[in-house]
């Protein structure tokens, strides 16, 4: 039961890529369709969609850039092309999340683009001490049918403070109505909590990356025995990114996340609890996290040093479309860790990636100033580059030797985001 607990708890980080590829939206929304265009008119839209221009397109410079020689087409040819591009499109959207803005925050980030912000969003909090669960709401929210993310107005970002010392121990996403009845998923673009107090112990130019969650509102359930340590006072960076790829207008929509935690205990009563660590080991290393996908086959390699002893518990990764495998081995010997190896539709969409658990044999053991070697594997069938179409990222958690050294890194008087609300 441990063993499918903590294989659950680590799927966050291979879940996203995997949700958004099988709950694609409408292939073809009233502003990319070309049904009902004139024949000159489909033609123009098709060829502008397969040189990439449409706001946020990244992906149609692969696969099918290259292919589409719309000029050529017959007008039932252009529209099958035109819906199959917008699919496409749509599909594609998922790599926008790690974005340059915040250097700090790393990983699912608005990727530099500059969006109108949602008004009168703001956080709300419920605590419910006999149940040990805390229940953040971030709302209400606008989401007109159709609106892509990279163009619908955005929540800013929110700042929770911890009210007390103990461990976050599990996460619960949902999306819902101003009732509190569900309302799809798919609206959720994604969401990202970032400690701004605690810098990430493997990039220190980074803040720690928590807990995170896209459409497929995956839990994060409680690993027995581990947990996330906070104390009072600590604040919460909370990015959330929304959209709506659905024929139907919701409004007053709220996000919803449960979080279940242990406080500390009175006095020098010890908790029987040990504090656990979110891994990030990117092939950029401490940079940001997207760059370049080569056309044909390619792969990229980062380094990190770990610089605490201690022990990975288990693994999962991210990786983008076109994607093959992720595989971490000990630098210096060359052994292999992990071998991740991608699933990907006939299109080359990612669907999913496995995960490597450690726990039942008490973790992977790692030494302080141990080089990590992280290797992402594409192979794209285009003969073009696709910017910012590639990230290769190895998750997990990592239990530290001793806890003086990591817990150390915690910055009491860490200056908040000028764009973070509390």
């Amino acid at each position: 039961m441990r063993k499918l607990l903590l294989l659950l708890a680590i799927l966050f980080a291979v879940s996203r890529a995997a949700a958004q590829a099988q709950e694609k939206p409408p292939a073809a929304s009233p502003s990319m369709q070309c049904d009902g265009k004139h024949e000159g008119d489909c033609k123009e839209h098709c060829a502008h969609m397969a040189a990439g221009h449409d706001a946020g397109m990244h992906h149609e410079h692969g696969a099918m850039a290259g292919e589409m020689k719309c000029g050529a087409m017959d007008m039932k040819d252009c529209q099958q092309h035109c819906a199959a591009m917008s699919e496409h499109r749509e599909a594609g959207m998922m790599h926008h999340e790690h974005g340059e803005a915040h250097h700090e925050a790393g990983g699912f980030m608005r990727h530099g683009m500059s969006h109108e912000t949602q008004k009168n969003v703001k956080l709300e909090e419920k605590i419910e001490e006999a149940a040990r669960r805390i229940t953040l709401r971030e709302g209400p929210l606008n989401l007109p049918a159709h609106s892509a993310h990279d163009s619908t107005p955005q929540p800013a970002d929110q700042t929770w403070t911890v009210p007390f010392d103990g461990w976050l121990l599990g996460f619960t996403p949902k999306m819902m109505d101003s009732t509190g009845a569900a309302v799809p998923g798919k609206l959720l673009h994604h969401t990202a909590f970032w400690n701004t107090n605690r810098p990430d112990f493997l990039c220190r130019n980074k803040e720690e990356h928590i807990f995170g969650a896209g459409s497929e509102m995956n839990v994060w359930p409680a690993v027995p025995g581990f947990g996330y340590r906070v104390h009072k006072g600590d604040r919460i960076r909370i990015e959330t990114m929304v959209y709506n790829p659905t024929d139907k207008d919701f409004s007053g929509v709220w996000l919803q996340v449960e979080i279940q935690y242990l406080p500390q205990p009175a006095g020098a009563e010890k908790a029987a609890i040990r504090d656990i660590y979110p891994a990030w080991i990117d092939v950029q290393e401490c940079g940001n996290s997207g760059y370049t996908l080569l056309a044909g086959k390619s792969s990229k390699t980062g380094v990190i040093t770990v610089p605490y002893s201690g022990a990975l518990l288990g693994v999962g990764g991210h990786l983008h479309d076109y994607a093959a495998n992720l595989t971490l081995r000990e630098a210096g010997s060359g052994k292999v860790i992990a071998s991740l190896d991608a699933k990907t539709d006939k299109k080359g969409a990612l669907l999913s990636l496995p995960v490597a658990t450690f726990y039942e044999t008490g973790g992977y053991a790692l030494k302080a100033g141990e080089k990590l070697e992280v290797t992402a594997s594409y192979s794209n069938p285009s003969d073009s580059e696709i910017p910012d179409g590639a990230m290769g990222i190895v998750v997990g958690y990592f239990l530290p030797e001793g806890e003086a050294g990591i817990a150390s890194l915690r910055r009491v008087d860490k200056p908040i985001d000028k764009k973070a609300k509390p």
